[in-house]
């Protein structure tokens, strides 16, 4: 009797281990790809906690940040993206020429549509149909053109997610909008913005008001 509760006991114990070993194989196989990327990706851009709230679990992920510049137009481009094996986060900042009034007016014409929150000068604005993308709009003069200022030059963030998310509704909306902003922040540092600009850790919350 004594040797059979033993032998119970110890078939328990290995099955425990097994199953202990199980889970933690799971943890570190579906879900630290993520967690092994900087803790900046982009190049320091954005939160790496952003795109792990936003992207479901996977094997691996990779991300990569990328300023690109047109000498001809006189613009630049910051490019960004969080990717696992089949979803994505990834947002690109523009320098260009657009007013706040035509920047909103080009991305929706039912201002009923439109979620907008701002702080100092700086906008976003998502749709109440569309968690997945957000805008971010910051006056930002190239330094090539610190002499004319009053043309409207201005920095536009986008960014969406693709593929399955983990968040959905305005979590996800809450997400996308913090993507978008961290990234307009780090383009107007590399981009080198003429206007002096103190920017917050983040923008209000979305529906705080």
């Amino acid at each position: 009797m004594q040797n059979t509760l033993k032998k119970r006991l110890r078939v328990a114990g290995i099955t425990c281990v097994i199953a202990v070993c199980a889970v933690l194989g799971y943890v570190e196989i579906f879900t630290r790809g993520i967690d092994r990327l900087p803790e900046k990706p982009c190049a320091g851009a954005v939160d790496r906690d952003l795109a792990a709230r936003a992207l479901p679990s996977a094997r691996k992920a990779e991300e990569r940040g990328k300023l690109t510049t047109s000498s001809a137009l006189d613009t630049f481009t910051f490019w960004c993206y969080v990717r696992t094996d089949d979803s994505l986060i990834s947002g690109e900042a523009k320098s260009g020429i657009a007013t706040l009034e035509e920047w909103r007016e080009f991305k929706s014409h039912k201002r009923d549509e439109r979620i907008h929150v701002s702080s100092d000068g700086i906008h976003a604005l998502t749709l109440r149909d569309r968690p997945d993308t957000a805008w971010v709009y910051v006056p930002c003069t190239p330094p090539r053109h610190v002499g004319d200022r009053d043309k409207g030059h201005s920095l536009i963030a986008e960014a969406r997610t693709l593929g399955e998310t983990r968040a959905q509704g305005n979590e996800l909306r809450q997400i996308v909008v913090d993507f978008a902003y961290q990234l307009a922040r780090h383009a107007y540092e590399v981009g080198e913005c003429q206007e002096p600009r103190e920017f917050p850790d983040e923008l209000p919350r979305i529906g705080s008001k």
